[in-house]
Parts: C-alpha cells; sequence; structure tokens
C-alpha cells in the first residue's frame, strides 16, 4: 500500500493550501463544484464550505474542516503496548490513547510516528510498518490518519510539545482491546489496535 501523502487537485492552488504544511486534500469530484469558499484558516486547520450540483440538479453547500494528515503509532516491545493517558480538554476528560500525532511537511506516515514515538514516550523504534490509511469522520472532516505499527523500542530522550502533558503507560498485549474499550475512549484507539490484531501483531 502507499505511504505517500502528496496534495491533488486544484484546492493546492488555494492560498489556504498554499502555506507549507501538509494537507488532506480530497480526490477529483464526481458532483460539479460551484464554489469553493474558505471562511476559516487559523493556521492549524482550514474550515470553509464547497457548493456542490447533486444529482438531482439541486445545489448544496458542504461544509468541512481540513486537518493536516496524522499518524497513529501502535508500538509493541516485550509482549506489551505502549499507550500514553492525557487529558483532551476538548471533551474533558482523561484518555489512554496510542501515541499520535501530526504529519510534517515531507514525512510520511512510518516516519512521523517513528517521530512522534519518541517524542511522546521517549522511544524510537527500530523498525515500522504502515498499516492503513483511512479518512476520517467523513461527513464533515477532510482529515486523513495512517496507523503505524512500530517495535523493537530504544530508549531516547523525551521532547514534548508545548501543550502535551501526557504519562507513557504500558499494558500487556492481550489486556489492550480490553483496556482500551474502557470507557472513554477513541477511535483512533480501538482502531489502531483492531487493525494490528487483524493483521496477527497482537
Amino acid at each position: 500500500m502507499s505511504d505517500d501523502l502528496r496534495d491533488c487537485g486544484d484546492l493546492a492552488d488555494l492560498p489556504a493550501f498554499d502555506d507549507g504544511r501538509t494537507h488532506s486534500l480530497p480526490g477529483e469530484p464526481e458532483w460539479p463544484v460551484r464554489e469553493v469558499a474558505v471562511e476559516y484558516d487559523p493556521g492549524w486547520f482550514v474550515g470553509g464550505y464547497d457548493r456542490v450540483e447533486q444529482p438531482d440538479g439541486t445545489e448544496k453547500k458542504y461544509y468541512w474542516a481540513e486537518l493536516s494528515p496524522a499518524t497513529v503509532v501502535i508500538a509493541v516491545a516485550d509482549d506489551r503496548v505502549l499507550f500514553v493517558e492525557q487529558y483532551r480538554p476538548t471533551v474533558r476528560n482523561t484518555q489512554l490513547e496510542l501515541p499520535a500525532g501530526i504529519v510534517e511537511p515531507g514525512e510520511s506516515y512510518t516516519a512521523a510516528g517513528a517521530r512522534e514515538l519518541a517524542e511522546e514516550t521517549g522511544f524510537a523504534p527500530s523498525s515500522t510498518a504502515l498499516l492503513q490509511e483511512v479518512w476520517c469522520s467523513t461527513g464533515v472532516l477532510r482529515h486523513k490518519r495512517g496507523y503505524v505499527f512500530a517495535e523493537g523500542l530504544d530508549p531516547v530522550d523525551v521532547d514534548h510539545d508545548s501543550n502535551e502533558f501526557l504519562v507513557p503507560r504500558t499494558v500487556p498485549v492481550d489486556e489492550a482491546l480490553e483496556v482500551a474499550r474502557e470507557p472513554p475512549t477513541n477511535d483512533a484507539t480501538l482502531e489502531g489496535l483492531l487493525l494490528a490484531e487483524h493483521e496477527g501483531l497482537l
């Protein structure tokens, strides 16, 4: 499967998407797009709408929020899965999550996964593999996510971002899914573990 994050389509020519960031841009439309409007661009996501001609000839504004692609890491060492525990102000609870982060310009999902894992947990993997690329919450988001499996972990210096207050945790492989399903939980963690289990990696 491809680990390619190249932007495509006319949207890449708009100022909001030509800013040096990596963007989650859609493919060519099947329904005619009559207008593209960018209404909000605070620097870390872009919000707007496409005015689209539907199959019955009517037109409708389809609103979207575009975020840079993200990587989610399923890291395993010594029959344990590496998680991070952190408070999420957006949902106002503490989550046990798989390490994750934004893909920087020029990075693949796997390179971003290795970097994020080291920054968040203090462990760098000797090998990584892309399990799956998906579109997230397609009713409103333009956001790609890549699930990366990592192993062969070696300790390195931790380099948290200024807004990251998290604690690494490990869980036995055979308990990881059960632990991850305990509320509150999140889609990225469950999807990553299920993918890894399906591939016979857990």
